[in-house]
């Protein structure tokens, strides 16, 4: 088959798949897992090694051309590297999104994956603001595996989801870091999931975030690419980039490229839909899962999942999703 067979009923053709690998996190943010003792799924509810190789190969052959692991951490899973180096055989570009802390254990493991791009979580460049926002000690050592990313020449996007009265303040310390480095500081609005405490009041909009930087720095826009979710910017000789995830206040869904595959096995074809297709119990049961994937695409809403407010959102928690 080819890529036609992932054109939804919009005509907007899906060639990017995001695998969950687990709901397990070693930080607690609180956009994303702020319940300290939040369970888990069992290892045998997951999809395991195998399985994600084989179902994955199902939406290349269909025409998915790249696959980003994320999680939870995607590097906590204890086989992640021999995911990683299955999927890293398959016929489509390998990206992850990781919050660094256990990157310096990966680099071999993303350089023989042919892994080039990583994207890192990362909220604050105050140790102690962000041991408020995680719960964990880890800053140094995720900084240290940036640079680390840097050197051995990983593109890489740091993603900071910017909470207003929390870290907006920080967005400064962020551009000036992309002065000498080649980051891309993505700034992402904050986003309505289960158990976040979410409130409009809280999102720092894209253009409270231009406003804001406009009153420090002399920068022009970028040429964002296709599909791209960022709009992209760039402070005038410096070496890195800046970018807006807008989905709440200028959402980008006309140019939806991308479905979802949580941990547990179910398809999502919209980060806000409620409704999910299980792709691993047929899986396990012999079923062929092509049908299952093509009907989830069909259904597959014009915008945010068919909401037109992010009122009484009912949703799994973004760690249960998957980035």
């Amino acid at each position: 088959m080819s890529a036609t067979s992932l054109f939804d009923t919009f005509g907007r053709l899906h060639d990017y798949l995001r695998i969950s690998l687990t709901d397990a996190c070693n930080l607690r943010c609180v956009y994303c897992m702020p319940n300290e003792k939040m369970l888990v799924t069992p290892s045998a509810k997951l999809m395991q090694a195998n399985e994600i190789e084989s179902i994955a190969s199902t939406f290349i052959e269909l025409g998915v051309k790249k696959i980003r692991l994320t999680g939870g951490e995607p590097l906590l899973r204890k086989d992640a590297k021999a995911i990683i180096q299955r999927l890293s055989k398959l016929p489509a570009e390998l990206t992850i999104s990781t919050n660094a802390v256990l990157v310096d254990e990966f680099i071999d493991t993303f350089k023989t994956a042919n892994i080039h791009s990583v994207n890192v979580s990362l909220d604050t460049l105050n140790p102690d603001e962000f041991f408020a926002m995680t719960k964990r000690g880890d800053f140094e050592k995720i900084k240290k595996n940036i640079y680390t990313l840097l050197m051995h020449n990983f593109k890489v996007k740091v993603n900071m989801v910017v909470i207003k009265g929390i870290n907006e303040h920080a967005i400064f310390d962020f551009i000036d870091w992309t002065k000498n480095y080649p980051l891309d500081v993505r700034f992402i609005e904050f986003m309505p999931f289960a158990g976040n405490a979410w409130q409009l009041e809280k999102v720092f909009s894209y253009a409270e975030m231009l406003t804001m930087i406009e009153t420090k720095y002399e920068f022009e826009k970028l040429e964002d690419a296709k599909n791209d979710t960022a709009k992209k910017y760039k402070v005038k000789g410096y070496s890195g980039s800046f970018s807006f995830i807008t989905t709440v206040t200028e959402p980008f869904c006309g140019d939806c490229n991308r479905l979802r595959i949580t941990a547990d096995g179910k398809m999502k074809n919209c980060l806000f839909s409620q409704n999910e297709t299980d792709l691993l119990s047929a899986f396990r049961s012999g079923k062929n899962i092509r049908p299952l994937i093509l009907s989830c695409l069909k259904n597959k809403k014009l915008e945010r999942g068919g909401r037109f407010d992010f009122e009484n959102i009912e949703n799994r928690s973004m760690i249960r999703i998957g980035g």
